[in-house]
């Protein structure tokens, strides 16, 4: 049995993102991505509690509903490398204890790493994110608030936001897989299969079949894409060249896609680059700049490759500036999975000199020779900046220059704090080429856009809208992290000093008490050693003599310890006594209170005071033995080998080393003390707003035609609005093989498809495997057995018997045939034997195997296949005669229409070989 739960990312009127679905195969629990809300929503969409003043976030409910079931997942599948899917997977692997074993490919998991560790340096970088987020309260800080300052445990209340290792370990427990590669799962997920295929849209985006042997093919496929991209192919799902669906993923049991654009007309591509293009083009003309807000790791790559090519053609000489912490590396890491590319720089057709490439290899600027794939995504025009106060040291704010800055939704980082000072400038352009998520800035400026076009000219009717010039005053919080100055620098050095201080009485305190320790192991052993003059002392101290100070009250207990020398009195501990200023050397003792230091001991004695020994907590330490006598010490040969090492080293490299270490010592600058601080700004609005779809999606027009033919039967809508949803249940109403158990959960809901089934072993007796009829279907062989199941006494598993009847049985005539035999002319009945055909007819393998013995045969839509001369074309009486129609149903059953003619019968006899014919 199936269930299915949508987490987040359910149909739902509002909000889409992010997406987490729990899938459950009968025992299996399932998550299929682990995506994270935007952290920063715009203060208008966030609902406030009016009594407590609490802030209600939108996505409690999705974080509650993870953080429960967390603990009880037993595998993890990740589709795409954004924050949509991956975002919240490493704090619920850290702080929830999702630890179940996770698949992805190589690009999701090295592009996911980069989105996450971009997005949690961009959040912590505004405001304190802390580490213990759960604990902690929201807290809006002013100027002159020292109480602002970092803590672990100020972070404000519900933003689930992971620390940089949890982000790195995390994602190396990502268990990565190759396109197409099935991987036969273990433990409690044993019996299932999982293979990942090509999902276009982002790099390494996956569609995820799942394969169970009780509940059959699950197909789980979002956000995929199947044009044909300049970095990469189109989806795997949609093969061009078959004309149809991929054989693999056809035709599967259960089906779950999404329906975000059902109902949305994407422009063409040439019409977008174009409009994307001449819109640079112009602005950069006309001396102004552009702000471009992307991603930081996915869809970012088709704009770079895109604008590197328009740059080489147009022999522009504008700089390109990439506003991001990680888009160096994200470009490493790309250049390192060439074999993953798709599109024109698969054949290096990027920049101006792409067929030289092709030809020779060219060198770096360190002298080092490139892979021919590596030279594609070498962008000479792009510049890295780490933030905007580096791109006004390098430029001016006069110069014109196009910035692509994260994240795409505007809610916090580079992006947003350039836009309150760019959207003032006139002339200047903010280009939009994402939506952004619901209830950020991003998706309201496209809000703005889309309700300033004409009805014709909107986003989701096939055409480009033009640019509009914003107006109006726009109210925004921007959070911000500042040094402390003045009085707030000066209280927070003294609370400083003070604690150092502290902690350094702590540490001297620990280093007393060990020196005092050891100093008392050293008298025990050099006691037995000593001189002949001192043992009348030893004597008496090993008497148990006690030292008074007068009062019967607290008495220190000591023990007569002998004093090596003056030096060693000088550096002990000394007491003041409760009267008097007697000063009493003392060890590590146990104090006594009252009276207890001058009681007997429990064996009494009648006259003579009771001896006192030692006191002290003493740990005896037990060697570790294993079963061969003695317990390796690794860490003893791994000192070993690193002696080795520097032995083997030469002083030049030892040199080396210690002059690296200094530089970086030296390099290592400790962050000034700062607080987070939130301001209101007030942002006039004079630039220019334009919408360039380039998400890089199926458009509605593409699912309606994809849907039906993956012909599934049944189907789940995830990750869609109530409209969109809709449109898409309703096309698939129209076509007469689709299926109809077709279900659009929402947020929250379960969805049960199937029935409980029960495995059990069994063992079939000889008699019984001796008398079935085996026939072959595919790689399996397939009978039909009638018998007794049988409990032995020397066997846990039952036997399968055939059934014996007695002579008496079969003599003695049942009641109903004594009836029937009194009827003139009736016969004794006879049983038919019970006969079912297993398999599933393909049309496309059908027709070519009529092809090969001479029938022609063709597809006419809707699971329709015709064969005969009918199919070539010929209308005459005697080709129609002969024409025969092979039609499957939706609940998979075959039809065959025609006369009784060869055709027929040779077609017939061709479907019967597909199958596997199993009789009693």
């Amino acid at each position: 049995m199936i269930t299915f739960t949508a987490l987040s990312g359910a149909v739902d009127a509002d909000y889409t993102k992010p997406l987490a679905y729990l899938l459950q195969v009968d025992d299996v629990r399932i998550l299929l991505d682990c995506g994270s809300p935007d952290w920063n929503p715009e203060p208008q969409h966030i609902d406030q509690n009016i009594e407590t003043g609490e802030l209600n976030y939108r996505w409690e409910s999705y974080c509650s509903a993870l953080r429960e079931c967390a603990p009880t997942i037993d595998l993890v599948l990740l589709s795409h490398g954004d924050l949509g899917h991956v975002g919240l997977y490493p704090y619920a692997h850290a702080k929830w204890n999702l630890k179940a074993p996770a698949y992805a490919t190589l690009p999701v998991q090295a592009m996911g790493r980069i989105a996450v560790t971009e997005d949690v340096e961009g959040i912590r970088d505004e405001e304190d994110a802390g580490d213990v987020v759960e604990e902690s309260a929201p807290q809006l800080e002013d100027e002159n608030d020292t109480s602002s300052i970092i803590s672990p445990k100020s972070a404000a209340k519900g933003k689930y936001i992971a620390t940089m290792v949890e982000v790195h370990d995390a994602f190396a427990f990502i268990n990565t897989l190759r396109y197409s590669q099935p991987t036969h799962l273990q433990g409690k997920c044993q019996g299932l299969t999982i293979t990942p295929f090509n999902a276009g849209h982002t790099l390494g985006g996956t569609i995820w079949k799942i394969r169970s042997p009780s509940s059959g093919t699950i197909v789980y496929g979002v956000n995929m894409n199947h044009m044909r991209e300049r970095h990469l192919d189109g989806t795997i799902l949609m093969r061009q060249a078959a004309g149809g669906v991929y054989e693999p993923l056809a035709r599967p049991d259960l089906f779950i896609t999404d329906g975000d654009r059902a109902s949305v007309i994407t422009s063409r591509r040439r019409d977008r680059d174009a409009s994307l293009i001449d819109t640079i083009t112009a602005t950069l003309g006309s001396r102004s700049s552009l702000l471009l807000p992307c991603d930081s790791s996915t869809r970012v790559l088709e704009l770079l490759v895109l604008l590197d090519q328009h740059w080489n053609y147009s022999r522009l000489r504008y700089p390109i500036c990439l506003l991001s912490r990680t888009g160096r590396e994200m470009l490493t890491f790309v250049r390192s999975m060439m074999e993953w590319l798709g599109g024109t720089v698969s054949k290096e057709d990027v920049g101006e000199e792409g067929n030289a490439r092709r030809e020779s290899k060219r060198k770096r600027d360190d002298g080092e020779e490139d892979a021919l794939g590596a030279l594609a995504l070498r962008f000479k025009h792009l510049e890295f900046f780490p933030n905007p106060q580096a791109i006004l040291q390098r430029y001016s704010s006069k110069d014109p220059k196009l910035i692509l800055a994260v994240p795409v939704s505007l809610s916090h980082g580079p992006s947003r704090n350039l836009f309150c000072d760019f959207a003032a400038v006139p002339d200047n352009v903010v280009l939009l080429t994402g939506r952004g998520e619901e209830g950020t800035l991003g998706r309201d400026l496209f809000n703005k856009w889309n309700d300033s076009q004409r009805v014709d000219d909107k986003w989701d009717k096939g055409k480009i809208g033009s640019n509009i010039m914003m107006d109006g005053v726009l109210k925004l919080r921007m959070n911000q992290k500042v040094p402390l100055q003045g009085a707030e620098l000066e209280a927070f050095l003294q609370k400083e000093k003070a604690a150092k201080e502290k902690e350094a009485a702590q540490q001297a305190a620990l280093v007393r008490n060990q020196r005092m320790l050891e100093a008392d192991e050293d008298e025990t052993d050099s006691e037995s050693d000593s001189d002949t003059d001192d043992e009348d002392e030893v004597r008496q101290a090993l008497s148990g003599d006690t030292m008074d100070t007068g009062a019967e009250g607290d008495a220190p207990v000591t023990n007569g310890r002998r004093r090596k020398s003056e030096r060693d009195a000088e550096t002990a501990d000394w007491l003041d006594g409760d009267e008097g200023l007697t000063k009493q050397l003392l060890s590590f003792d146990i104090y006594l209170k009252g009276n207890v230091s001058k009681g007997t001991s429990f064996f009494k004695t009648v006259g003579v005071q009771s001896q006192r020994f030692r006191m002290f907590p003493y740990v005896e330490k037990k060697r570790k033995v294993d079963e061969y006598g003695e317990t390796i010490d690794v860490g003893m040969w791994l000192r070993k080998g690193k002696v080795f090492e520097e032995d083997a080293e030469t002083d030049e490299t030892k040199e080396a080393k210690r002059k690296q270490a200094e530089e970086d010592s030296k390099n290592i600058q400790r962050e000034p003390p700062f607080k987070f601080i939130s301001t209101e700004v007030e942002v006039q609005l004079a630039c220019r707003l334009l919408f360039v779809d380039m998400e890089g999606l199926n458009d509605g027009r593409a699912v309606k035609t994809i849907v039906p033919q993956v012909n599934p039967r049944k189907m789940i809508i995830v990750h869609a609005s109530k409209e969109s949803a809709k449109a898409l249940i309703d096309s698939c109403a129209n076509i007469r093989s689709m299926t109809k158990d077709i279900y659009a959960p929402c947020a929250n809901e379960s969805i049960q498809i199937g029935q409980q089934t029960n495995n059990f072993s069994i063992m079939i007796s000889d008699e019984v495997l001796a008398s079935v009829k085996m026939s072959r279907f595919e790689d399996n062989e397939v009978g039909y057995v009638t018998g007794r199941v049988v409990a032995h006494a020397n066997s846990t598993i039952p036997t399968l018997e055939a059934l014996t009847i007695t002579n008496e049985a079969r003599d003695s005539p049942s009641p109903s045939d004594t009836i029937r035999q009194t009827v003139l002319g009736t016969r004794p009945s006879a049983t038919l034997p019970h006969s079912t055909m297993i398999g599933e007819l393909k049309l496309t393998v059908l027709k070519n195997r009529l092809a090969s013995i001479g029938i022609h045969a063709e597809l006419i839509g809707e699971g329709v296949l015709i064969c005969g001369p009918g199919a070539k074309g010929n209308s005459t009486p005697e080709s129609l005669d002969e024409t025969v129609a092979v039609r499957k149903t939706a609940k998979g059953k075959v039809e065959l229409e025609g006369n009784v003619s060869e055709v027929y019968y040779t077609v017939r006899r061709e479907i019967y070989n597909l199958h596997a014919l199993v009789a009693a």
